[in-house]
């Protein structure tokens, strides 16, 4: 609500969405650089708190580590212009390209920035850092795949994404290992065609939002707040609903795009990818289980006389999204038929 009144706010909100509409409608690489520069510019007062020194930090370390991947993106760049005809260099130049615009989406292994930033920003800060800010390097990727090379990217995304959650404590770095992990999926996802990405994006970007809206409303930043806060049980079941779909557990809307990239592998016979994408899903779900578990069980006597409550439309907005997650599954199960 913050950002609504805020006019200088709003005038950079406005830049960021212009800046991507530049890169991914341009036409050379330069172009796209530059679209790519302005987004950075503009992200970066949106995040820097002069009251916050956590933010201006994060500000701080977004800013350098999106200034080396902007450099790496341009020096590659040129290179590839340069020697136009030297087809010897054209796997290392697409593995530089690749490189510098997986750093900028917080892809492993060039991650470390990513939950450390997202520890420094608001929750809506970081819906913008894991959907919006994602959306012009993977655009730029599917210009210039370098297959072999994805696929240990792939792997290492939703391995590092899954195994990175276990042990925090934060539940901005939860999301951000989550993000991870999904980004493992949305790289093969627009490995077999734009259309899936985009479908897969809208998917995640729906999901997160419930729970960064949530997290916002009740005031939340870490596990321990979800069982020592007396929440109302709609509250707790919204967040089950929710966290589950996101895990991607099958009776919710969060399984439907993993399902159509597991079909995807299943008939291309990617079997070793298939087993490590599952098998890192259901990490990220017993962690997401394990911190429902423990709001649903512990109870704080001495938080007895505090019950959290939200107000009607917000409790009711919340419900009918849940329940667009719960059933969707089951009218999407009619496209395969």
């Amino acid at each position: 609500m913050y950002y609504l009144f805020n006019s200088n706010k709003m005038f950079f909100l406005f830049i960021l969405f212009f800046s991507t509409m530049i890169s991914i409608s341009a036409n050379s690489w330069f172009g796209c650089w530059i679209g790519l520069e302005i987004n950075l510019l503009s992200f970066i007062p949106l995040i820097s708190n002069s009251n916050n020194l956590l933010s201006s930090e994060a500000s701080l370390k977004y800013f350098l580590t999106q200034s080396i991947a902007s450099m790496n993106f341009l020096f590659s760049i040129l290179i590839k212009m340069t020697l136009m005809k030297n087809f010897e260099m054209n796997n290392f130049i697409s593995i530089m390209i690749n490189s510098s615009l997986l750093m900028k989406m917080g892809s492993a292994p060039f991650h470390f920035w990513f939950p450390n930033i997202s520890e420094g920003l608001s929750w809506f800060n970081n819906f913008i850092l894991m959907t919006w800010q994602k959306i012009t390097p993977m655009i730029l990727l599917s210009y210039y795949l370098n297959m072999k090379f994805l696929y240990i990217i792939i792997m290492i995304n939703v391995m590092i994404g899954a195994i990175g959650g276990l042990n925090q404590t934060s539940l901005r770095k939860i999301m951000a290992f989550s993000s991870i992990n999904n980004l493992g999926w949305m790289i093969f996802s627009i490995m077999i065609s734009e259309n899936l990405w985009m479908f897969y994006f809208f998917m995640y970007s729906f999901l997160i939002s419930i729970m960064f809206f949530l997290f916002y409303v009740l005031n939340m930043f870490f596990i321990n707040q979800l069982f020592i806060n007396n929440m109302k049980f709609m509250i707790k079941m919204n967040l089950l609903i929710n966290f589950l779909s996101l895990g991607g557990l099958p009776p919710f809307i969060g399984f439907l795009p993993k399902w159509i990239i597991i079909n995807f592998l299943m008939i291309n016979k990617f079997y070793l990818l298939t087993f490590i994408m599952v098998m890192s899903s259901l990490i990220t779900i017993f962690f997401y289980i394990r911190i429902i578990y423990s709001s649903f069980l512990f109870n704080y006597f001495k938080m007895k006389w505090f019950k959290i409550y939200l107000k009607n439309n917000f409790m009711n907005l919340i419900n009918f999204f849940s329940l667009i997650s719960l059933m969707g599954m089951i009218f999407s199960t009619f496209l395969f038929m």
